[in-house]
């Protein structure tokens, strides 16, 4: 699988052609579904999918990962069915910036959905964090941070719950919440330990078009040390975004990060803290 980023400001194009490995040592740019393999060792419904790409601005995600940083995802999601209408998941996703100086985000994730035919619903429990303990990079001048516009991010929980209504065999819609806290590194901009974050997602699609808007806010933690702003003051975003499936197996994906904020940033040398500067975006998704 190949993702080209072209943010409108630049038109940067990604290269074709880059070597990596996923998780599970496949090669970048291929997607795999091991499911009819494991059905054949074990007859138990169980399948694996491993992804390995260039970043993309996805909306589903609880933390939002900046479309200019040039990082580049690899994830592994093992699904078990726990009978007709009940299936556990296990993932396993990093994050690595390309200049490959930048400390890595590693996430997991624990859940289950239920789907009843038109209906379904999944809970799921998830965690993320960057080993290292270094600040993030901004790999353009100004750019955003990689994650929520936060270069002093070390760690996050959240709990994620996720609906789908299918409106016939064609279009539906999609309703998705979290809620979490994003753990700071000590000295960071804002001078607190943590923040709590709460997320909001709406989303439909109709044959090959696809929308999602997604709304996020955060705060100080209220009665945690080292709590140098006034609790009540918060950080609120909205993205937007259109992707349209290509008939050869691509995805053309058109948006904004930020395209609406709310919240004073603390200045700091190399930029606002957080930055939620409006980012739209151009991008491209190829299935090899």
């Amino acid at each position: 699988m190949r993702r080209f980023l072209l943010p409108l400001s630049a038109l940067l194009l990604m290269p074709l052609a880059a070597a990596g490995q996923s998780l599970s040592g496949d090669r970048l740019g291929q997607k795999q579904d091991l499911s009819a393999y494991s059905q054949a060792v074990n007859p138990s419904p169980l399948a694996i999918e491993t992804d390995s790409s260039t970043f993309t601005a996805r909306g589903d995600l609880p933390l939002q990962f900046g479309v200019t940083d040039s990082s580049r995802a690899n994830s592994t999601d093992l699904t078990y069915g726990l009978g007709s209408n009940v299936q556990a998941h296990v993932a396993v996703s990093e994050h690595i910036w390309m200049n490959n100086r930048a400390p890595r985000v590693i996430g997991s994730e624990v859940g289950a959905t239920y789907n009843a035919g038109r209906y379904s619903l999944g809970l799921s429990v998830g965690a993320n964090s960057a080993p290292t303990a270094a600040v993030l990079p901004r790999v353009l001048p100004g750019a955003t941070p990689g994650v929520n516009g936060l270069s002093g991010f070390d760690s996050s929980a959240q709990l994620n719950a996720h609906g789908r209504v299918a409106l016939d065999s064609k279009s539906g819609i999609d309703l998705g919440a979290s809620v979490g806290r994003i753990r700071l590194l000590p000295g960071n901009a804002l001078g607190v330990n943590s923040l709590d974050q709460k997320a909001l997602s709406f989303g439909v699609d109709r044959g090959p078009l696809s929308g999602s808007v997604v709304g996020r806010t955060m705060q100080p933690t209220a009665g945690i040390p080292g709590a140098g702003l006034n609790p009540e003051r918060r950080w609120s975003s909205i993205d937007l975004g259109v992707t349209w499936r290509l008939p050869w197996q691509g995805e053309l994906s058109i948006g904004a990060q930020n395209v609406w904020s709310s919240g004073n940033a603390v200045n700091t040398p190399v930029g606002p803290e957080p930055d939620q500067s409006r980012t739209p975006y151009v991008q491209y998704h190829q299935d090899l």
